[in-house]
């Protein structure tokens, strides 16, 4: 939840013809983190829930690519950066540690 409120704040400052496009595609995939994992919990076997939370990692990935390329076409600030993707390398360690041990 911290992870999208953060991408929420960081996007805000975006150009406004990005409003329909960059903008609106990360805050859909950073949305679809904690979502996936609480849909994954919600499950009835340990199976969907490693499926769901497989999903919250890939939107993870997702989101930090199209922060990669807003800090490359200058919409972040490097202090902007640097604590989007501590924040997000942290989710990712915990989001692994369920996935490999319901393997």
């Amino acid at each position: 939840m911290e992870l999208v409120r953060l991408c929420y704040t960081l996007s805000q400052d975006f150009p406004a013809d990005e409003r329909f496009g960059l903008t609106a595609q990360i805050r859909r995939a950073a949305i679809s983190i904690p979502s996936n994992i609480a849909e994954g919990q919600g499950r009835l076997s340990k199976g969907e829930f490693k499926q769901f939370l497989g999903h919250a990692r890939g939107s993870l990935f997702e989101v930090e690519t199209q922060m990669y390329l807003a800090a490359s076409m200058g919409f972040l600030e490097e202090t902007q950066r640097g604590e989007f993707f501590e924040l997000s390398a942290e989710i990712a360690r915990l989001l692994n540690g369920p996935i490999t041990s319901l393997r």
